[in-house]
């Protein structure tokens, strides 16, 4: 009898030619996430085992909770298909609970097993009636105990806990991530890593307009959010040259307008140097001037590339909530000011006209410089140890 961890793929299953390909990917990040960790992985169509040491079952269960394309995860018991074994665990994993009540919930997926699920779940039922005071609660049981009779064997559980679905990251090719110091592109580049789409960062940094401390907060952010992916890389853009330029020759009020064009013109050519599908970012509809209807058409002008907003219909509270879960709320509101934010007109414009936008950008030569700075990305090599006292 063997103590192993059962995953249930949940929306892979739906995807029959490209099934087999997702779930060869979702077991290369499983591999990626467990790296040191001395386990065996199985997988068919349906499910896919881990088996590894008793003491780190645990530790590695905390671990795939953060693996994107599982539906469930449970700790399970593996036994021969026979009644006896069957029963003898059942019994064990009922009385090791806490309740009063209880219910068999049976899947027979090897139908050359000779029992019904409905009648086996009464078999069950009744041995464990017989040997304890415990009573049937079909509707809501203290006690749910899960058998799954496979091929491989059978499995019991009591319980399961829920994995984060989505796709696993990497079916969908790679995105290109503007990481700011916010809220919302964290929660954004978690959406995207959620439907398959590989990340990875762009952060505009300003100094000395902007801190060491500032960018320390986005590298934090960065290695958050690869918890949940893997080997995020993030480059940093030198933009200190080009905001000044903007400041000295555009009107104030369309300087954010003007800057976030230069950022998608840098951000697309970047990304597609990168081998990039898709640039992606935190904007939300509404939310501040540069993110209104009309900003978004004038600013998107200047790129061809396809621009993902996961969490543009969200409003601020949904936002911090899953900033909240996913753990990057804390860091987000550190009190560092990004390049966003340091140079933030009183009045910027909201409704802004494609024609002005064009012309204010020919009251200075901005080429050579967005050529400069994108020479002079910065690619980070490690994430880590950036803490909360660190960024202080």
């Amino acid at each position: 009898m063997n103590k192993i961890i059962m995953i249930k793929y949940g929306e892979l299953t739906t995807k029959k030619a490209n099934r087999n390909f997702f779930i060869k990917t979702l077991n290369d990040n499983i591999v990626k996430i467990l790296k040191g960790y001395e386990v065996k992985i199985k997988k068919d169509r349906v499910r896919m085992y881990i088996e590894a040491e008793e003491n780190i079952l645990d530790e590695i269960k905390d671990k795939l909770t953060k693996v994107f394309g599982l539906h469930g995860i449970v700790i399970c018991h593996q036994v021969h298909t026979n009644i006896e074994d069957i029963s003898s665990k059942a019994l064990e994993l009922v009385q090791a609970e806490k309740g009063e009540t209880f219910k068999i919930i049976t899947k027979r997926a090897d139908k050359s097993f000779p029992i019904p699920s409905m009648e086996f779940s009464h078999k069950i039922g009744g041995h464990i009636l017989r040997n304890t005071d415990l009573k049937v609660d079909v509707h809501t049981p203290e006690i749910p105990l899960h058998i799954e009779i496979r091929k491989e064997g059978t499995f019991l559980y009591t319980n399961e806990i829920r994995g984060i679905g989505g796709y696993p990251v990497g079916i969908q090719g790679k995105g290109m991530l503007m990481l700011s110091g916010g809220i919302d592109s964290p929660v954004a580049g978690y959406l995207a890593l959620k439907r398959g789409v590989t990340i990875e960062c762009l952060y505009f940094e300003s100094p000395p307009h902007t801190s060491v401390q500032a960018k320390n907060k986005v590298l934090k952010l960065a290695e958050l959010l690869d918890a949940y992916a893997g080997n995020i890389k993030v480059h940093v853009v030198p933009f200190t040259k080009l905001q000044e330029e903007i400041f000295k020759n555009v009107p104030h009020d369309y300087m954010i307008t003007i800057m976030r064009r230069m950022m998608y013109r840098i951000a697309e050519s970047f990304a597609k140097k990168r081998k990039c599908k898709i640039l992606i970012n935190g904007e939300s509809i509404g939310q501040v001037a540069s993110q209104t209807l009309d900003s978004m058409r004038v600013i998107n002008e200047v790129v061809s590339m396809p621009v993902i907003r996961p969490v543009s219909c969200m409003d601020k509270l949904e936002i911090i909530d899953l900033a909240t879960k996913i753990g990057t709320y804390e860091t987000s509101i550190l009190p560092f000011e990004d390049c966003c934010t340091v140079f933030v007109p009183k009045h910027p414009v909201i409704h802004p006209s494609l024609e002005k936008a064009e012309e204010y950008e020919k009251s200075f030569d901005y080429e050579p410089i967005l050529k400069e700075t994108i020479a002079n990305i910065e690619t980070m090599t490690s994430l880590k140890s950036n803490t909360f006292e660190d960024l202080l």
